[in-house]
């Protein structure tokens, strides 16, 4: 018999209901509904409140990059990741840049884009400047949306508007340039970007659609830049392979999305653990590197006159530190303590620096080991766990792997039953 995916008011019941039906459904065992009900710190109650359909939480292991120095202020860092060997990589980078002082950012103000888009408009560049000539009352509805952002420093600061060639013809799009303080803005711009839409509509003579945030929050940007003494990275040669890795990534996107990728497992990780949104980050971030037309590097890396590397990265980065799951997330509550952290420029900048930390990590791993040396330790206790290791198995099994160069899950099972054996 067919199983049918139609729920009829699935979403109305209990989540302990919910497991129920899941649990009819799919056929898990009594074992596997009890993990679902295991929700750690962030309570099935809190997590139903969140988002949609809920049935438990998927755990993702947090860890805590040290050693980094963040514009001459000590940061211990958690982040959220499964994959191995990321945490201890920014770690070691970051150790690797307090010989030369460290990391130091500098951030923009924390603008974001709210885009309305308007159609249906006979004379598109007339429409344009009418709703420039009426900035100010629109910037005024959009304020009194949101008293106490404003209370706070923040609130809509600009307008522009721009006419753009479409497949469908001509629009216009009006754009508010909100200051979000330390929100990641985006339930504060969307609000603003639906309040002024009717005004809009009628100065323009056309019709609105759209009227939501954008993630490319160019408006938005981290910089961050550290330099690594090319003794404690393996001399002038490793130096010499990071710039040639660097260069292989301006010049072909393939090699580009891997050295980005490299980037945003640091950053990402944070993101995570703060409560912030992963999807937003990482969109605008590769939109960011696309800007150009090509898609190029986040990251930079040069040599000095002495021969030591310099890497910058910048990069769009709407964090908050209030609203959303940073507030509602336990966790995250203690990550951001954890670092120390009291504004969300803060936190973008401790953000960056990691992200350059590890792009620095994965480069001198290709460049002076290649990366899997570093990695297979790490990754092969993966596969022990995946095979059915438990204790010192786990350990045993990872070692004799690595030793024998044949990380593969065929060959856990071979040593698992081996072992257990005896």
């Amino acid at each position: 018999m067919t199983k049918s995916s139609e729920l009829s008011g699935f979403y109305k019941l209990p989540v302990q209901e919910r497991i129920k039906t899941i649990k009819e459904y799919a056929g898990l065992t009594d074992q596997e509904t009890d993990l679902l009900r295991q929700s750690g710190a962030l309570q099935l109650e809190t997590a139903n409140r969140m988002i949609e359909n809920v049935i438990g939480v998927m755990p993702v292991p947090m860890g805590v990059a040290a050693n980094f120095l963040v514009n001459d202020k000590d940061r211990l860092v958690p982040m959220a990741i499964e994959e191995p060997s990321v945490v201890a990589a920014a770690s070691n980078a970051a150790r690797m840049a307090r010989g030369k002082g460290g990391f130091r950012t500098v951030s923009t103000d924390p603008i974001m884009i709210g885009q309305i888009q308007i159609v249906g408009i006979h004379d598109v560049h007339r429409a344009r400047f009418e709703i420039l000539a009426q900035k100010d009352a629109i910037l005024k509805h959009a304020n009194n949306q949101d008293p106490v952002l404003v209370s706070l420093g923040g609130g809509a600061r600009d307008l522009e508007v721009r006419v753009l060639e479409t497949m469908l013809g001509k629009m216009v799009i009006a754009e508010l340039m909100v200051d979000c303080r330390d929100a990641m803005g985006a339930n504060a711009v969307n609000t603003m970007a639906e309040a002024v839409a009717p005004l809009v509509e009628q100065i323009s003579g056309g019709r609105v659609y759209l009227r939501i945030i954008s993630n490319l929050a160019v408006r938005r940007l981290t910089y961050a830049k550290a330099v690594f003494d090319k003794e404690l990275l393996g001399g002038e040669e490793v130096v010499d392979g990071i710039i040639n890795a660097y260069a292989f990534a301006q010049a072909d996107p393939f090699r580009c999305a891997t050295h980005n990728k490299g980037i945003m497992n640091g950053v990402t990780a944070v993101v995570l653990a703060s409560g912030n949104d992963t999807r937003a980050i990482e969109a605008g971030a590769h939109a960011y590197a696309a800007r150009s037309g090509h898609y190029t590097p986040l990251s930079t890396w040069e040599k000095t006159k002495n021969g030591d590397l310099v890497g910058t990265l910048e990069m769009p980065m709407a964090v908050g530190i209030v609203g959303g799951a940073t507030a509602s997330n336990p966790m995250a509550k203690i990550a951001l303590k954890i670092m120390g952290i009291k504004s969300a420029k803060e936190l973008a900048e401790v953000i960056v620096s990691v992200g350059l930390a590890q792009n620095l990590a994965a480069l001198r791993a290709l460049a002076a080991e290649g990366i899997q040396r570093g990695h297979m330790s790490l990754h092969a206790r993966n596969i022990a766990i995946s095979a059915g290791a438990s204790g010192d198995l786990i350990d045993k099994i990872s070692a004799q792997m690595v030793a024998e160069r044949m990380v593969r899950l065929d060959r856990a099972k071979e040593l698992l039953t081996e072992y257990t054996k005896h």
